[in-house]
């Protein structure tokens, strides 16, 4: 997936003074449906950066929500600032009104740096703010399916390489243990793998350690790959999997909840050739968003995993095309989410505002 020339339908920049908000909401395609995708909150570097980012994880919804089955195309907004010092109602809710103003062409949800009770004061502003607070008929946290889809994808790889849908036994390392990775944690241990992690912070490692004794903590990213491993789970930010990373991974399968982990289109090719499988990223944790999508229609926690559960039998699709078409399955899922675009997509590929 090319973001350069993946033809974005619409990039909007929104700034209010008065709130201090600057933000970026890029539509990257709406032919199966309004274009979701969630806000990211964050102190970037420049205005480029933040763009940038915009369009990659933008392009990422399109393929996310196409291979969850979903009527939905693709967008994200970014935030410029540091969530934990600039985020107030009043910029909440003037970023709020921007995407009232896109009309339903955009529905906005959670990201890194935003929470359920960010979207309520969003949603004051706006029709088109989900992933909101139960208490206000929301589906609540969503990061709760994004894990159990990665576990999900996790299961069908393990099938893959080793004719059984389970971790048991397995060593499983866990880059980041914020909202997915420890969910995903819980998971692996009850599955009967042995869970190692890391994270930035300690305080997020020990929080889970309460919870699940047998879980093993190291470090830093480094000690953690140097660790002996069959799964590599990335669950903090992009770019996790580089040439030197991947050099040095000693797993078997790459599967983990991060978008965007490839650093660059070619360590696809990198992992296929060192003979580790990797479960592309915006098909596994694809969970989250099939949540906040089900909040559309009255949300059911139960509707929504078993909608989740899917990710497992569209994984092993994935894994057994790549194979019989003798490339990464990174490729071969751009493929099956593109395929399924052009034959299912509308006829008018823009959406007008409602």
């Amino acid at each position: 997936m090319d973001v350069l020339s993946a033809g974005h339908e619409q990039v909007v920049f929104c700034s209010d003074t008065e709130s201090g908000l600057k933000a970026v909401i890029a539509i990257h395609s709406t032919a199966l449906g309004p274009a979701l995708g969630g806000t990211r909150f964050y102190p970037y570097a420049s205005e480029e950066a933040a763009v940038a980012d915009a369009l990659r994880l933008s392009a990422a919804m399109s393929y996310k929500n196409s291979l969850a089955g979903l009527d939905l195309g693709g967008g994200k907004a970014v935030i410029i600032g540091d969530p934990r010092t600039q985020k107030t109602e009043a910029l909440l809710r003037a970023y709020g009104r921007f995407v009232e103003t896109l009309g339903g062409r955009y529905l906005t949800a959670c990201d890194v740096g935003t929470y359920n009770a960010d979207l309520d004061v969003v949603a004051r502003e706006t029709r088109f703010a989900h992933g909101r607070s139960e208490a206000y008929g929301g589906c609540g946290d969503s990061s709760v399916l994004t894990a159990y889809g990665v576990f999900q994808g996790m299961r069908a790889a393990a099938q893959h390489c080793w004719g059984t849908p389970s971790l048991e036994g397995r060593t499983v390392a866990v880059a980041g243990v914020g909202k997915v990775g420890s969910w995903l944690a819980g998971h692996l241990v009850d599955d009967g793998a042995d869970v190692v992690v890391t994270d930035v912070d300690p305080a997020a490692v020990e929080r889970l350690r309460v919870r699940h004794p047998g879980v093993r903590a190291v470090a830093d990213t480094a000690e953690l790959i140097r660790t002996p491993h069959d799964v590599y789970a990335p669950c903090a930010l992009g770019g996790a999997l580089d040439p030197v990373t991947v050099a040095e991974l000693p797993s078997r399968i790459v599967c983990g909840g991060a978008n965007n982990q490839l650093a660059t289109p070619e360590v696809a090719e990198q992992l296929r050739g060192r003979g580790i499988l990797y479960a592309p990223d915006y098909l596994v944790n694809a969970g989250g968003v099939i949540q906040v999508e089900d909040e559309r229609h009255g949300f059911s926690f139960a509707r929504a995993q078993s909608k989740a559960s899917g990710i497992f039998e569209v994984a092993l699709r994935v894994f057994r095309a790549a194979d019989e078409e003798r490339v990464s399955p990174a490729v071969a899922a751009d493929r099956l989410a593109e395929e399924r675009i052009r034959s299912v997509g509308r006829l008018a590929t823009i959406r007008l505002p409602h």
